[in-house]
């Protein structure tokens, strides 16, 4: 018992001593008490089954609007493709193919069916990240959540566009083109250059997505600083699941079921660590210091006052039981005299 009681209180001091690591601590008992692996898992399921329709309708849209400049629409499909690791990017690829060819017959019934069905993945992902806000607010009428879910779905469009716009720029050929320009091209460390550039663009594009999506999808009010640093480490975790996802789907899909059900275990893996550390990052915004509310207690139930009523001296009740008490007294001597 001695040992474990040390070692308990050198961990206490370690966490005393390191605030990141306080911090990490309470972000991960948040995250493990509001449940972030079931709200996970719930969002992947609804995930997988908005993908394809969002995707056909954004594409169909985008289709429309660059068809001048297919250029763009290419490098803005390979930017969709790049970020998802494995087999399942290609069918990606596939899909946006046929959502581009098959733009002019989507139509208003397409449009209304993926308006629907995004704002039923909007609604599920905004409660999920609320959760780990510990929130307690009153329910807003069902027409002002869907209003507000219609400008959480477009503006979330709109920060993966920039997100798109910044990987392509990442990935494309301007910065090589930008070296060779200036004469650069040849210079010793101008590979390294470009490459740091080039992954320091890329988790710019993450983080402008996750920075957007922890202060603006919970139905909580999050400061931007909170949410752009809890976007920081969100990007960073992104990114590094992105290199390890690839390996690791690579050698799912060579196993028997990997070979059968291939694409849609890579889509769910995928989205549900996605999914995860969005969750443990808006749970890390949620225990800032500037934010940590601690648990709402609810109010006390109502009071019931009984007064009591304490009398001093001699009550009339006990008066008369002593005078009764004393005339039987007096009554046996008479008795006891008579006798004698």
């Amino acid at each position: 018992m001695q040992l474990v009681d040390d070692i308990k209180a050198k961990l206490e001091n370690e966490v005393d001593r390191r605030p990141w690591l306080d911090h990490l601590i309470r972000a991960g008992m948040r995250f493990q008490r509001q449940r972030g692996d079931y709200f996970a898992a719930g969002i992947t399921y609804f995930t997988v089954l908005s993908l394809f329709p969002l995707l056909m309708v954004a594409f169909s849209v985008a289709g429309f609007i660059l068809a001048g400049h297919p250029e763009l629409l290419t490098e803005l499909q390979e930017s969709v493709v790049k970020n998802i690791p494995g087999e399942f990017g290609t069918q990606i690829n596939d899909l946006i193919d046929q959502a581009i060819r098959s733009r002019g017959t989507v139509g208003v019934l397409g449009l209304l069916v993926g308006l629907y069905t995004g704002l039923g993945w909007i609604a599920n992902l905004r409660a999920a990240l609320t959760e780990q806000w510990e929130s307690q607010s009153p329910e807003s009428p069902w027409w002002r959540s869907k209003l507000s879910d219609v400008g959480a779905l477009v503006g979330l469009g709109l920060a993966f566009v920039v997100s798109l716009g910044l990987s392509a720029v990442a990935s494309s050929g301007i910065g090589s083109g930008l070296l060779e320009a200036i004469g650069a091209d040849h210079l010793p460390g101008a590979t390294v250059v470009l490459a740091v550039l080039s992954i320091a663009l890329g988790l710019l594009a993450s983080w402008a997505v996750f920075a957007w999506m922890i202060a603006r999808l919970p139905r909580e009010k999050v400061s931007l600083r909170s949410a752009a640093r809890a976007a920081a480490l969100a990007a960073i975790a992104f990114e590094i699941f992105k290199f390890i996802g690839a390996i690791y789907l690579q050698m799912v899909l060579r196993s028997p079921a990997g070979a059968t059900f291939g694409s849609i275990i890579g889509l769910m893996v995928f989205t549900y660590m996605t999914y995860r550390i969005l969750l443990f990052a808006t749970a890390w915004a949620a225990t800032a210091p500037e934010n940590d509310r601690g648990a709402e207690i609810a109010p006390p139930g109502a009071v019931v006052i009984q007064p009591r009523v304490v009398e001093h001296g001699m009550t009339t009740g006990a008066g008369a039981a002593y005078f009764g008490a004393g005339a039987v007294a007096a009554l046996a001597l008479v008795l006891f005299g008579r006798r004698r």
